[in-house]
């Protein structure tokens, strides 16, 4: 803890600016509330929905790491675990959703579904009670692995306990195959059923891949500001920062694939009841955000990280870390708000505000765990392992 002081100035600073900007953006928001409550309910679960994936991609991201425990791991190890336990600060924000049901979802209105008759069939599954006990199973299943992950791993710096680690890399593969689990059923309620005449098999793993993406641009981008401070800066290399860019690599080509396998399994099917879902979104300024996307969340990122000298230079990676976050952003704009506005591109200042509200209490909450622990697992005999072998 005692390496922490050289940086918890910095981190302080960032905390508080986050903290401050967080505070006003909900502020903001919640005025926008009184005067258009459905927008801001709309807004609300896009942003809500960026964050939680930092958060979530962290879980996945630690899991495979433990199964794996490679030197690329434990240099992120402590940024992926103080970003997972913001999982109940993010379980406490997901409950506002619950006053705008009515707002989000259409099978959350009697007078809707009494007069659709698919709806009807979906109603044991699509209605508001089994909505929220199926959200608390989420919250519980994720929260229990996120609590053990933390639990050894901080009881291993305390004790030096080596049998830790054989707990750590057993609970890696559970983890990993609860979350896709999990998510899959999420995204489903919370993203999917928004629409819920559309279905897609593959919609889940989309988004587990986009949130595994998202949280290692997050995770390169913070790794490259702490590689400046001790211990980081005694054991980080460059490989490291390569191996860090050719998962993100891997990651973003995993990310297009399911993307274009699910485009072409609908457009090739081309039934009624779901071709609508790409058309709403290849339409007016719809199709020119899926172009950017495309563009920006795919082919220019993978031809940079194609390039190795890209991924073994720190402030490189974190450039294009930076705006795979962003595109990440624009994607999942394009995701979600074409439900509400089939005919064309819509843009609220709450869609800017709200999020940037929920990102300030996030980042706070995530430097506040940050600072809690040593940057590194000082007692994993993996670590000295892992870097013997490297």
């Amino acid at each position: 803890m005692e390496d922490l002081e050289a940086i918890k100035p910095e981190l302080n600073r960032i905390q508080q600016r986050a903290l401050i900007i967080g505070v006003l953006g909900l502020a903001l928001a919640g005025a926008g509330a009184f005067v258009s409550p459905q927008q801001f309910f709309r807004s609300y679960l896009f942003g809500y929905l960026f964050w939680i994936g930092l958060a979530l991609g962290s879980l996945v991201i630690l899991g495979l790491h433990h199964l794996v425990s490679g030197g690329w791991g434990f240099v992120i190890q402590r940024i992926l675990e103080a970003a997972s336990r913001t999982i109940p600060v993010l379980a406490v924000l997901f409950l506002p959703i619950f006053f705008g049901m009515s707002d989000l979802y259409i099978w959350a209105r009697p007078d809707v579904v009494a007069a659709d008759e698919i709806l009807q069939h979906k109603s044991a599954y699509l209605n508001i009670p089994f909505f929220w006990i199926r959200a608390a199973g989420y919250f519980a299943v994720w929260s229990g692995f996120i609590y053990f992950l933390n639990k050894w791993s901080v009881e291993q710096d305390r004790t030096g306990d080596a049998s830790l680690s054989d707990r750590l890399e057993r609970i890696g593969g559970p983890s990993i195959l609860f979350y896709v689990i999990t998510m899959t059923l999420a995204s489903t309620d919370w993203v999917m059923s928004l629409d819920p005449h559309w279905f897609s098999t593959i919609f889940g793993f989309i988004f587990v891949i986009g949130q595994v993406v998202l949280t290692m641009a997050f995770a390169a981008l913070v790794l490259s500001k702490l590689a400046q401070y001790k211990p980081i800066s005694d054991v980080i290399e460059r490989k490291h920062f390569h191996d860090l860019g050719n998962l993100m690599l891997a990651f973003i080509s995993l990310w297009a694939y399911v993307n274009v396998s699910q485009f072409l399994i609908i457009w090739s099917g081309n039934l009624p009841e779901e071709i609508p879902w790409y058309i709403h979104r290849m339409q007016g300024g719809w199709g020119i955000l899926s172009v950017f996307v495309v563009v920006f969340h795919f082919l220019v990122p993978f031809v940079l990280l194609l390039m190795r000298r890209n991924k073994r230079r720190a402030n490189v990676l974190a450039k294009i870390a930076v705006g795979v976050i962003l595109v990440r952003f624009f994607d999942l704009y394009w995701i979600i708000a074409p439900n509400f506005y089939p005919h064309g591109i819509h843009v609220h200042w709450l869609d800017v505000v709200t999020p940037i509200g929920l990102g300030g209490i996030w980042v706070a909450a995530f430097i506040w765990q940050l600072k809690g622990r040593a940057l590194l697992p000082v007692n994993d005999p993996r670590l000295q392992e892992a870097f013997a072998h490297e």
